[in-house]
């Protein structure tokens, strides 16, 4: 697993554990922070309400780690893992 502490603009003075989504389990809880690029997928994506601040769970992983199943804002997104490492995530 990657670690990086990075500054986060919402919480100003904390630092977190920035993972990748494939690096957390069933049942971890992570915050957006941002994305790595901006294409056309990361604003459908910010579309959506997966914007920097939003609280996710990983629901669903399946067996070979494709698809990954996350909740947000009270309903359920399925990313590939391509997909995945485009968001930039925070653990506390």
């Amino acid at each position: 697993m990657r670690i990086i502490f990075i500054y986060n603009t919402f919480f100003p003075g904390a630092r977190f554990m920035s993972v990748s989504l494939e690096d957390l389990q069933v049942g971890d809880v992570a915050r957006v922070s941002g994305f790595r690029e901006t294409s056309g997928y990361t604003r459908r994506l910010m579309r959506l309400g997966l914007v920097p601040g939003t609280e996710i769970e990983v629901k669903r992983v399946a067996p070979l780690g494709d698809p990954i199943e996350i909740r947000f804002r009270g309903f359920s997104l399925v990313l590939r893992p391509a997909e995945a490492r485009s968001l930039i995530l925070n653990v506390p």
